[in-house]
């Protein structure tokens, strides 16, 4: 794997970096592109590609959670009710990776098929956010609006959720932030973004601290994605505001469906 590693060096330093500026950009969504790198660009195995994206993106997502909490853009009833449904699915998942033992070709193959389809709804997700925000009434971005908590639908679609992200590392993200306007229509929009971003810490946390408990985790990649990420994340958030958020979502939809096709064809 250091081989390996070594070899791909140039392109996990400069995939890290334009899935950073990415992500400071837009906030989400740009973490789905680590797993098709690493998994088709680098040929790391699902599994391990899987881990590593995990605690990557918890990673990365931790300093935009803490700047979201002390902004008060979150929203800790309905965060609450997301991850009683989205901790235990993620947790079964892994649970039945580990019990199972299932074959590694078999599951390597399944993996790039669910990770291809969530890459896809993924892209669709990222532009039907803008048409789902117009659906919410005058007046929605009242700092004193308060929304009541729907636990069935919300624990629902957290297990859901936390299935998904566990065993593709897909979906906190772009898919989180679709689902929460879909279920809270009169919810900020800002407080949909921080609740999704705060929630998808400790939810790649816990997956991906369960599959490096399995082995499914390179270290040495880890750090290297880290040290591309970070200064792009550094560069992209400057630069927030400043470019045509229609532009960029569309830009990036496309780079995900492009990762699917990727996958979906090897």
């Amino acid at each position: 794997m250091d081989a390996l590693i070594a070899n791909s060096l140039g392109l996990i330093l400069g995939g890290g970096f334009v899935i950073g500026f990415l992500i400071g950009i837009t906030g989400v969504g740009a973490g789905s592109l680590t797993t098709p790198l690493l998994i088709s660009g680098v040929g790391v195995s699902p599994a391990v590609a899987v881990g590593t994206d995990l605690l990557f993106a918890a990673a990365t997502k931790m300093s935009a959670a803490w700047r979201h909490h002390r902004l008060g853009n979150v929203d800790w009833p309905i965060l609450g009710w997301l991850a009683a449904g989205s901790l235990p699915g993620a947790s079964a998942v892994l649970l039945w990776l580990y019990l199972a033992n299932p074959d590694t070709v078999l599951v390597a193959w399944y993996v790039k098929r669910a990770l291809a389809v969530t890459l896809v709804v993924s892209a669709a997700a990222i532009l039907i956010f803008p048409v789902l925000k117009r659906w919410q009434p005058q007046g929605f971005d009242d700092p004193v609006t308060e929304t009541a908590a729907r636990w069935a639908p919300t624990m629902f679609f957290g297990v859901i959720l936390g299935a998904a992200v566990a065993l593709t590392s897909v979906g906190a993200g772009a898919i989180g932030v679709a689902a929460l306007t879909s279920i809270y229509p009169h919810m900020m929009a800002r407080r949909v973004v921080g609740t999704d971003i705060v929630h998808a810490v400790p939810l790649t946390f816990l997956a991906g601290a369960g599959h490096a408990g399995m082995g499914h985790i390179d270290v040495t990649l880890l750090v290297a994605l880290l040290c591309g990420s970070i200064p792009g994340i550094l560069i992209g958030s400057r630069l927030t505001g400043k470019l045509p958020d229609w532009a960029l979502r569309i830009g990036l939809s496309s780079v995900l469906l492009y990762a699917a096709y990727m996958l979906a064809s090897r």
